[in-house]
C-alpha cells in the first residue's frame, strides 16, 4: 500500500538566519510522483531533505506519513529510499553489493538478498552486471544501480535529488523514460527535484513549482504550462514572449501560438492585415532562424523594436519557406489571437492590470 506524505504549517530557517523555506503546506498522494521544479536557491532540496528526515522544519511544523507523525525521526526510522545527484555509490563493492547493500545492514538471509538484487538487476535492465565494479560503469548504469539500491529495500517513499543532471543531455532524455517505466512499475510515493522543466513535465504526475521560499503552483504538467498561476510560472516553465499589443496592452504568449505569415513573392509581396476584437497583426523583420529538429525557432523584431519569438513545426515551416523564401531581413506578419494570452490567475485575483515592464 502506497504512502500517503503530509507537510502542515512546514518552514525553515537556519542558524545563520537564511530563510530557505516559507511556510507551506504540502499533500503527496499515496502512489503518485510529485516533482519539485524551481531556480537554484528556491528551497525545493530543502523540502526533499525535510521529507526525507535530513532537516528538521522550523518549530510548530509537522510530517506525517499516513497517520504517522515522522517529524522528529531521522531518515534510517522513516523507510525511505534516496538516489543523490552524485549517485553515492561505495567504490570497494560491485553492482549486486551496492544493491542489496541496505538488505545486508537490515539482516535479511543471503538467499532472500540474491533473489532481490536479481529480481532488482532485471528491472533496471542490468541483466549479467550483478559482478561489475562501479567504475566499470557508464554515467547511465551507475545512476541504475543507484536506483536500484534506494528500492530494494522496499522504501515506503522514494526521493530522488537531481539524479539526472550530471549525464549527457542524450542520455537524460533515454533514462527519463525509463525512469518513468520504473515509477509506475515500482508504484511507490515518489518526490523528485529538478530544475529542467522538460524532466519536470515527462515524470511528474503533478508538478510543484518553487521560487524563494514559496509554492507558486501545483498542478499537473499542462495546467502549469496552459494556466500559470502566476507571471513567474508563466516564464520559468517553457518559453514565452512580453510584448506591448496594438489594443491590448501588454501580455504574455507563448512562441507557438503567434502565426507568422509572409508575403507570397507570387503576388507582391502583400500582406493582407487582420485586425479586429479577438485578434491583433503587427508587422516584424526576421533576425535569426534556427533549426531545432522537430520544430523551427524564428527570432523576429516589431516596428517597435520590441523583440519576439515564434516557434513552429518543421513541415509547417517548410511551407512558409517554399512560398515566401523566408530568410534573415525578411518582412512578415505576426497574428496574436486573444484566447492564447496567458494570464496568470494570481494576478488576475489581486486586480492586476497585467501590465508588464518590457
Amino acid at each position: 500500500m502506497a504512502t500517503r506524505i503530509e507537510l502542515r504549517g512546514c518552514s525553515k530557517t537556519f542558524a545563520n538566519g537564511t530563510r530557505a523555506l516559507e511556510p507551506l503546506d504540502l499533500v503527496v498522494e499515496p502512489g503518485e510522483c510529485l516533482v519539485l521544479l524551481g531556480p537554484s536557491g528556491c528551497g525545493k532540496t530543502t523540502l526533499l531533505r525535510m521529507i526525507a528526515g535530513l532537516t528538521e522544519p522550523d518549530v510548530g511544523g509537522r510530517i506525517r506519513f499516513d497517520q504517522k507523525d515522522v517529524t522528529a525521526l531521522p531518515i534510517e526510522s522513516r523507510k525511505v529510499g534516496m538516489v543523490f545527484q552524485s549517485y553515492a555509490l561505495f567504490p570497494n563493492m560491485n553492482v549486486a553489493q551496492n544493491i542489496g547493500y541496505g538488505l545486508r545492514i537490515r539482516g535479511d538471509s543471503r538467499a532472500a538478498i540474491d533473489s532481490r538484487v536479481t529480481q532488482l538487476l532485471k528491472l533496471v535492465q542490468l541483466d549479467g552486471y550483478a559482478g561489475r565494479r562501479v567504475d566499470e560503469l557508464s554515467g547511465g548504469q551507475k545512476q541504475r544501480v543507484a536506483l536500484a539500491r534506494a528500492v530494494a529495500i522496499e522504501p515506503s517513499v522514494l526521493l530522488l535529488d537531481e539524479p539526472l543532471t550530471a549525464l549527457d543531455a542524450k542520455l537524460r532524455e533515454t533514462l527519463r523514460l525509463e525512469l518513468k517505466r520504473l515509477l509506475a512499475a515500482l508504484a511507490v510515493t515518489s518526490v523528485f527535484v529538478t530544475h529542467d522543466q522538460a524532466e519536470a513535465m515527462a515524470l511528474g504526475d503533478r508538478i510543484a513549482v518553487l521560487s524563494k521560499g514559496r509554492i507558486e503552483q501545483i498542478g499537473s504538467a499542462e495546467d502549469i504550462y496552459a494556466r500559470p498561476a502566476s507571471e513567474f510560472v508563466a516564464q520559468f516553465v517553457g518559453q514565452v514572449n512580453r510584448v506591448r499589443l496594438p489594443g491590448f496592452g501588454e501580455v504574455l504568449v507563448r512562441p507557438e501560438h503567434i502565426r507568422i505569415v509572409a508575403p507570397s513573392l507570387q503576388n507582391g509581396g502583400a500582406i493582407e492585415s487582420e485586425i479586429n476584437a479577438d485578434s491583433v497583426s503587427v508587422d516584424a523583420t526576421v533576425r535569426l532562424i534556427t533549426f531545432l529538429g522537430n520544430l523551427i525557432q524564428i527570432d523576429l523584431q516589431l516596428d517597435d523594436d520590441q523583440g519576439v519569438v515564434v516557434e513552429v513545426a518543421g513541415l509547417a515551416y517548410a511551407s512558409v519557406q517554399v512560398e515566401a523564401q523566408l530568410a534573415s531581413g525578411r518582412r512578415v506578419q505576426l497574428t496574436f489571437d486573444k484566447g492564447t494570452f496567458l494570464r496568470p490567475s494570481r494576478m488576475l485575483e489581486a486586480n492586476h492590470s497585467f501590465q508588464l515592464k518590457i
